[in-house]
């Protein structure tokens, strides 16, 4: 098969590392990936939003199958566009991805279909927003509705935060059209976890459980990023947790999208918060989490190609996923500076240590080439991520691996997975 993968960053170097290892996979491209995806395919200068010029190189190369990474496309209905060009591809369509392009929409699912969330308010008008704030109880959570790179979520202490942030959002746009509409929601306590699953439509295998990190900084201070790390398995999802989740949760948001007319195939990320009051949904996304793929996928004993067309034709229930019997760490590098302002173009040493060690990976997040030189091309620069038989030992390895690779302006969070050791 010729696979096509659209995406650049971590996440899609995790996708393709593991369509790598199918035996059904003979050319791979990605579009337009980077240094990293590099050494399993080749990487092709078209942006993930540039639909027609997709949907032409996948005719113009025969592609067998196009695998969608990012939230962007998949929100936009890139889907809907290369299978009306009869091209095979993976993740939602449009009227499917809303589920993560509007948090509102999820939200009022949720409602509808006695999922359980947090209570919440939607508001497109601020001054009915404001005059809400003006009752509610602290600290409080105020949502972007639309896509804002896993960044327009702001937890408010107070009033005087909570008006901020509804200038923040709905009137400065500091996240664009994505704050047309707001979530206001109630501040849920407990423990955060990560589930991944293949949908096919009506059918749901999850994956292993994982917890990010979201905040910048050591003891989850500063800004929210796109993640900073993260540990699979999370000792907190017991089987308890599953089996509920599995009665309440996913068979009921799959049952609850086609019951809407708006049936799902492709990745559903379901973000949990494990409170006093049993597992309640934070958030959904319709694609891998970045980066839970990249402690989720190295442990997955399955082809993932075989799995990927299992959930396109609809046949996901003949498939049972298996995963290794160990844990994974995932600590990302980032710039300094990052979320906010940061320099690039630094060279990246170090990498051929990974190829010298069983159980580490190094995923790019942000890189390019530089001549034959890799160089640092964004705020998450790489995601160093390793094996080992316990939570931390694999922790321990991650950390050690993380000394291999130097580059300029090199940040992490030396934290990643502590709360392994509170479990």
């Amino acid at each position: 098969m010729k696979v096509l993968i659209v995406g650049s960053g971590g996440r899609e170097h995790a996708i393709a590392a593991s369509a790598a290892k199918s035996p059904k996979v003979k050319k791979m491209y990605c579009a337009p990936g980077n240094a990293g995806i590099a050494e399993y395919a080749e990487c092709v200068p078209i942006g993930a939003m540039e639909f027609d010029k997709l949907t032409e190189f996948a005719r113009e190369k025969k592609i067998d199958l196009v695998i969608v990474g990012m939230d962007d496309p998949l929100v936009g209905g890139l889907v809907d566009e290369l299978e009306a060009a009869g091209i095979r591809t993976f993740g939602p369509r449009k009227n499917a991805a809303i589920l993560e392009g509007s948090k509102a929409f999820s939200k009022d699912l949720m409602k509808k279909y006695n999922i359980p969330t947090a209570a919440f308010e939607n508001f497109t008008d601020p001054d009915a927003a404001l005059a809400y704030l003006e009752t509610a109880r602290f600290p409080i959570v105020l949502k972007a509705d639309g896509l804002a790179l896993g960044k327009g979520v702001l937890i408010c202490q107070n009033l005087e935060e909570a008006k901020e942030g509804v200038r923040t959002i709905m009137l400065d746009k500091k996240f664009g059209s994505a704050g047309n509409e707001m979530v206001v929601e109630e501040f849920l306590t407990g423990r955060e976890v990560s589930v991944l699953s293949f949908v096919d439509g009506k059918t749901i295998r999850t994956m292993t459980s994982a917890q990010d990190h979201k905040r910048a900084g050591d003891g989850d201070t500063g800004l929210n990023t796109g993640g900073m790390g993260t540990f699979s398995p999370s000792p907190f999802y017991t089987e308890e947790v599953e089996q509920f989740c599995e009665k309440y949760i996913y068979q009921a948001t799959v049952d609850a999208m086609a019951a809407e007319g708006r049936p799902f195939k492709g990745v559903i990320f379901f973000g949990l918060m494990l409170t006093e009051d049993g597992p309640k949904v934070l958030e959904y996304n319709a694609r891998f989490g970045d980066p839970e793929a990249q402690v989720v996928l190295p442990r997955m004993k399955n082809d993932l190609i075989e799995v990927v067309e299992a959930c396109i034709d609809g046949c996901l229930g003949q498939v049972e996923l298996e995963f290794e019997d160990n844990a994974a760490v995932c600590v990302v590098l980032a710039s300094d500076g990052y979320p906010l302002k940061y320099e690039k173009g630094f060279a990246i040493s170090g990498l051929e240590k990974f190829k010298e060690h069983e159980g580490y990976e190094c995923f790019h997040a942000g890189t390019r080439f530089d001549g034959d030189k890799i160089v640092t091309n964004g705020g998450r620069v790489l995601g160093v991520t390793a094996k080992g038989r316990t939570l931390q030992e694999a922790r321990e390895n991650a950390y050690a691996a993380t000394e291999w690779v130097e580059f300029g302006n090199k940040y992490m969070r030396h934290d990643i997975g502590k709360a392994i050791d509170e479990a």
